[in-house]
């Protein structure tokens, strides 16, 4: 019988009302203590490593995390923890790497040509094209495997091992354990489990700065403010919207006969030819295939200055993200960096003097803690610069901006 992760709460009576302590021990499924394994709540620099008895301690501020606990040997064990003023002991057994079936089988990675495209790819997507972003060295990049399938068009990563990042803009040590990773017609998906450690322990004028320049306008900061009702203040305009499809694009479905007319025609076929009216079937593929570049869908705003009773709602006393259609979320007091005007190929967009970014509910509504943290962040999905900030500009969840 497959031997899985059993978790063990105990409580306490004494607790302090700042931090909460959590306490445990992991163990192998024999009840063996292992000593050495990390313990580490996931995308925060709060973790720690077990002792000759497999114990470990943290000390972590209420609110909604995901404890992340791995060893060599074994597979790594993650799961939600609400941390309320109540500490916690922990045990943990985790599952030996012999014991696990249907792993994915990697082949013998060629670092060929092909692959240092891909790493290309997946830098540009993963860290992102940002200031910070050229600041942040993989140090192991070579345990990256890639696998591109031309009939979807997406490509796909994979780890073999933890992936280690050297931060010299934000002064981070960060130990990423990629889950998923695709790109697939520019849509970017990805997911993992991160830890940070400073590079030093006296933080540098220079990370400091960075780091508050990162927060200001990020996701973190807009869902901190929403809970905190004070987005105006902190320099954010909450606009909504439809989107609809664009009714001067061809379909999907016309667009690909179009092409394969053009493709079955034997004759030669003039593509700059003035077209008013089509005479031939040829000259309806022209006028299909030049409207193709046309955007799938038009953006209608409808309100302005949205309201948090219009993107908040309770179950329970729990808060949730919820809207109707779109939020586009406006950060007044941060221009566009110049690569984000450039965009991926080239084509320099219009200056605006603000950074505008977009959130689209995957799941019709998700929740919020109390802190400001995403219980399950992909419910959501960001578009404009929040997505082109990538990784790279993210901050440890547990990151505080310095007080005036």
């Amino acid at each position: 019988m497959k031997k899985g992760l059993v978790i063990l709460l105990l409580f306490f009576s004494t607790f302090s009302f700042s931090q909460i302590y959590i306490k445990g021990k992991v163990t192998s499924s024999a009840n063996e203590p292992l000593e050495g394994a990390s313990v580490y709540f996931n995308n925060t620099t709060i973790g720690s490593i077990t002792n000759s008895k497999g114990e470990f301690e943290l000390k972590i501020s209420k609110g909604n995390y995901t404890l992340v606990v791995s060893f060599l040997g074994f597979k790594t064990k993650q799961f939600p923890i609400n941390v309320e003023e109540t500490p916690l002991n922990l045990t943990i057994k985790l599952q030996e790497e012999n014991d696990i079936l249907n792993e994915v089988v990697i082949h013998k990675t060629v670092y060929d040509e092909d692959w240092k495209y891909n790493l290309k790819r997946f830098k540009q997507a993963f860290l992102g094209r940002t200031k910070l972003a050229s600041t942040c060295k993989i140090l192991n990049e070579k345990d990256l495997h890639f696998n591109f399938n031309r009939k979807t068009n997406t490509l796909t990563a994979i780890a073999k091992k933890t992936l280690i990042i050297k931060h010299n803009g934000l002064g981070y040590l960060i130990t990423y354990d990629l889950i998923d990773f695709s790109i697939q017609k520019n849509r970017l998906f990805f997911s993992g489990y991160a830890q940070y450690k400073n590079l030093r322990k006296k933080i540098k004028s220079k990370w400091k700065k960075n780091r508050l320049e990162a927060f200001n306008g990020s996701r973190m900061h807009f869902l901190r403010s929403l809970i905190n009702k004070n987005i105006d203040k902190e320099g954010f305009l909450v606009n909504q919207f439809k989107r609809v499809p664009n009714p001067d694009r061809p379909s999907e479905q016309k667009i690909e006969i179009s092409r394969q007319l053009i493709q079955l025609h034997k004759g030669k076929i003039n593509f700059n030819k003035q077209i008013i009216e089509p005479k031939t079937t040829i000259d309806s593929a022209i006028i299909v295939l030049r409207k193709a570049s046309l955007p799938k869908y038009q953006d209608y705003l409808y309100k302005r200055n949205v309201i948090y009773s219009d993107m908040i709602s309770f179950e329970k006393n729990k808060p949730f993200l919820n809207f109707q259609d779109y939020l586009s979320i406006i950060y007044k007091n941060e221009s566009e960096e110049n690569n984000y005007l450039l965009g991926l190929f080239g084509k320099r967009k219009k200056a605006s003097g603000v950074q505008t970014s977009n959130i689209i509910l995957l799941e019709g509504k998700s929740q919020i803690d109390n802190t400001g943290i995403l219980i399950n962040p992909n419910a959501i999905f960001n578009e404009g610069y929040w997505a082109f900030e990538a990784f790279a500009n993210m901050l440890p969840l547990d990151y505080q901006p310095p007080k005036d």
